[in-house]
C-alpha cells in the first residue's frame, strides 16, 4: 500500500490519537499550514480506508476512524520502497549520498556505527 505525503499527515494524526476519531477531530489535528477543508480531509479518509490503511465504524451519523495498520510497519514498508526506488534497493549508496551532502551529523554517524556493531554480534 502506497501512502502519499498528504495522506501521511492524516495517518500521523490517527496514529497519535488514543482512540478512534471523527473526520472533524482529524481535521482539527491537521496543521493549519495545510489549509485543508473538512471536505478535503474526508476525501483523504475515504482514500485511506479504501487502501486498507484506515478502518471506520459508524456512530450515528458520523464515522469513527482508527488505524488499520501500525505506524512501524508502514514506516518499514515506505522506507524499503524509498531505498528501492532511489538507490536500487541498496543502503550503502543512500548512506554515501547523505554523507557526501553533509546530511549526517556526528550523532548520526555514532548511531549508525553502534547499530552496525550491534548487528554484527
Amino acid at each position: 500500500m502506497r501512502i502519499s505525503e498528504a495522506e501521511w499527515v492524516i495517518m500521523e494524526s490517527v496514529w497519535a490519537a488514543p482512540g478512534p476519531l471523527t473526520a472533524t477531530d482529524i481535521a482539527d489535528r491537521v496543521p493549519t499550514s495545510r489549509d485543508w477543508s473538512l471536505a478535503t480531509v474526508k476525501t483523504m479518509l475515504s482514500r485511506l480506508a479504501s487502501k486498507g490503511a484506515l478502518k471506520h465504524e459508524q456512530d450515528g451519523r458520523r464515522y469513527l476512524y482508527s488505524a488499520a495498520v501500525e505506524r512501524s510497519a508502514t514506516v518499514r514498508d515506505e522506507s524499503k520502497r524509498l531505498v528501492k526506488r532511489l538507490f536500487g534497493g541498496k543502503l550503502t549508496p543512500m548512506i554515501a549520498h547523505l554523507a557526501e551532502d553533509n546530511a549526517l551529523t556526528e550523532d548520526d554517524i555514532a548511531d549508525i556505527e553502534a547499530l552496525l556493531k550491534e548487528l554484527k554480534q
